[in-house]
């Protein structure tokens, strides 16, 4: 059944008020994509620093006092070994494929690493990837959501204590980080990366980031003890760790909600400017037919 033209008419001002929905959340979405980029410039040159004195501690040794002592409390628990895997996704939706891009190469990245249901838990940072997760019926041993669009050290700190205190109660022997890698405003890559426990030969091959590995000729002198050392610098490192994906990811989340916007106000555009030639033909075509109605009545006058 053809549209009538106040039906056309309609449809076009509905589209008309989509498309000024969608133009004000890109131009919101592009505001924090500005906003959070400013904030991430600041904040690699702080984890720069850390991840460098890491590296230093992995190279000159130190840290194989911390594996050893992790791996004797593990074989103390006799437990079988767990994968925990922290997931970032949003809350909410309207973000293009960004949700559904960080899922699929997650669970792509646990068929490879632990196929085995049992073997793994999920920790998710996001809304939709604890939803997700739940709903297939996966262990999701933790869940966080409500993370601000321009992200805070101190609101990370609650995920990595958290987080710090499975570990060391051996709720799971591995961590890994999976997010989004904010690469341009167009493009974003998956990422998975090892956070717990720290691994020395990463760090000997410069897997660290954009870190590039320093050559220790001598081992430190440590004060007091490399223990103090170890407790202070550690944290700071994983709670870096954290928050460098989240920001990240949060980046990734505002670049792929502008772009998913500018998309669906295209796609408005090109609706309205479908419907309107479609309503000037019918429009057209009912003043063609008024007319030769006239002009017939007064033909028929004439005889």
């Amino acid at each position: 059944m053809a549209e009538s033209m106040n039906d056309v008419k309609h449809r076009i001002a509905s589209t008309k008020q989509t498309r000024q929905i969608t133009t004000a959340m890109e131009m919101v979405s592009t505001a924090k994509l500005n906003q959070i980029q400013k904030h991430s410039v600041s904040y690699e040159a702080y984890v720069s620093q850390v991840k460098a004195v890491v590296m230093h501690l992995a190279q000159s040794h130190l840290l194989d006092q911390l594996n050893s002592s992790s791996n004797a409390n593990s074989k103390q628990s006799n437990s079988a070994k767990k994968v925990a895997y922290l997931v970032i996704t949003s809350d909410r939706g309207m973000v293009g494929s960004y949700n559904s891009n960080v899922i699929r190469g997650t669970n792509r990245f646990i068929e490879k690493h632990t196929p085995n249901s049992n073997d793994y838990m999920v920790l998710a940072v996001g809304k939709n990837g604890a939803e997700f997760y739940k709903k297939r019926n996966v262990n999701v041993a933790y869940e966080y959501s409500g993370v601000s669009d321009i992200p805070t050290f101190s609101e990370i700190k609650t995920i990595v204590k958290t987080i710090s205190s499975m570990f060391d109660n051996h709720v799971f022997d591995e961590l890994y980080v999976c997010y989004s890698h904010f690469v341009n405003r167009m493009r974003s890559d998956f990422r998975a990366e090892k956070m717990l426990p720290m691994d020395s030969k990463a760090f000997e091959n410069g897997q660290s980031g954009d870190v590039k590995p320093a050559k220790i000729s001598a081992e430190y002198d440590v004060e007091p003890d490399a223990s103090s050392v170890l407790n202070v610098i550690i944290p700071q490192y994983t709670e870096s760790l954290v928050f460098g994906a989240i920001l990240d990811a949060k980046t990734s989340e505002h670049a792929s909600s502008s772009t998913a916007m500018s998309s669906a106000s295209d796609n408005a555009n090109d609706l309205i400017s479908s419907l309107q030639l479609k309503y000037n033909r019918a429009r057209q075509a009912a003043i063609t037919t008024e007319i030769t109605e006239i002009v017939g009545g007064q033909e028929a006058l004439k005889h």
